[in-house]
């Protein structure tokens, strides 16, 4: 199936995970029509969903009449803090069930109330209206006094970075942690693991390319990519996680450094067996196990549940 020049893992449980992606998105899947790529992207998503878990209640709701959200409401709520999450999918797939399942379980292990946006996709929407729809949620939120945490994955670790550079630009309070897993920053696409990842199973260098296209943000926009930013001090405290398998794994390194640097608080982890997109085996993959209690671990920490 790969060739033998292809980065891979050894993991058996996530090489099992990129068989069964395989079978429902393949990997040639962005030269397909964006309808095709949504229809192969929910039903990948369907394959692992899972229950809620116990007592945990949800219910979906318009922000500012137009933009729908899902809140999760775990049995034991231990915080006034809430939890924002913003899902990945290139910003082209995505919705609020393609991580139904990821949002309730980081919502009922940090025993806060978390919020999943279902902000519009490009191409029919370009760029800013992604960062737009998320901002008016998370203002509203700020608005009402909460202390809130920004959790992204893949275009929404690009979103939920953002997001916070915005609200800093703003002179907004009150955002308690960025949490960014294997976020999109804006690398340069030919050096470090875009080049050293440039084929690498499930998101190759190409295919995030292809996305940049699509969205058409402006190069250079630190919301759009916060590597570009002039400088990042003053953000809020951040945990970045990666996988050593991905083109955008650097991203999300230089990220965490230039954050230290700026005496940002911030915790990196690179996951050494897990390839982009990892979220969805971590319940049969020993690594992805592993990286998701310390996505969970993190959002505690920044709630004050832990």
């Amino acid at each position: 199936m790969y060739s033998p020049q292809r980065p891979m893992p050894t993991e058996a449980g996530i090489l099992q995970f990129m068989e069964i992606c395989d079978s429902f998105y393949p990997p040639d899947a962005v030269t397909a029509s964006i309808g095709q790529q949504r229809q192969w992207y929910d039903a990948l998503c369907a394959r692992f969903d899972r229950p809620l878990p116990d007592g945990m209640r949800m219910r979906d709701e318009l922000v500012s009449g137009t933009i729908p959200i899902r809140r999760y409401l775990p049995a034991d709520i231990r915080t006034a803090t809430c939890l924002l999450y913003l899902h990945g999918g290139g910003f082209v797939v995505g919705s609020l069930e393609s991580h139904h399942a990821i949002c309730a379980e980081i919502a009922d292990h940090a025993g806060a109330e978390l919020i999943s946006v279902d902000y519009r996709l490009a191409p029919e929407y370009r760029w800013p209206t992604q960062t737009d729809d998320c901002f008016s949620v998370l203002g509203q939120l700020l608005a009402e006094g909460k202390a809130v945490v920004l959790i992204g994955d893949s275009a929404g670790g690009n979103l939920a970075a953002g997001l916070a550079i915005r609200a800093k630009a703003d002179g907004l309070s009150g955002i308690a942690g960025q949490i960014l897993i294997y976020p999109a920053l804006g690398g340069d696409l030919v050096s470090g693991s875009y080049q050293e990842m440039a084929d690498a199973p499930g998101l190759t260098t190409a295919d995030v390319g292809y996305y940049r296209s699509v969205l058409q943000a402006p190069s250079g926009n630190p919301v759009a990519e916060p590597l570009a930013s002039q400088s990042v001090a003053g953000l809020p405290p951040a945990f970045i996680t990666v996988a050593h398998f991905d083109p955008l794994r650097d991203d999300g390194r230089n990220y965490a450094a230039r954050l230290a640097q700026a005496g940002v608080e911030v915790w990196f982890r690179e996951e050494p067996q897990m390839v982009h997109a990892w979220l969805r085996a971590r319940h049969m993959s020993d690594g992805a196990r592993d990286g998701f209690a310390a996505i969970c671990a993190a959002a505690s920490r920044f709630a004050g549940t832990r």
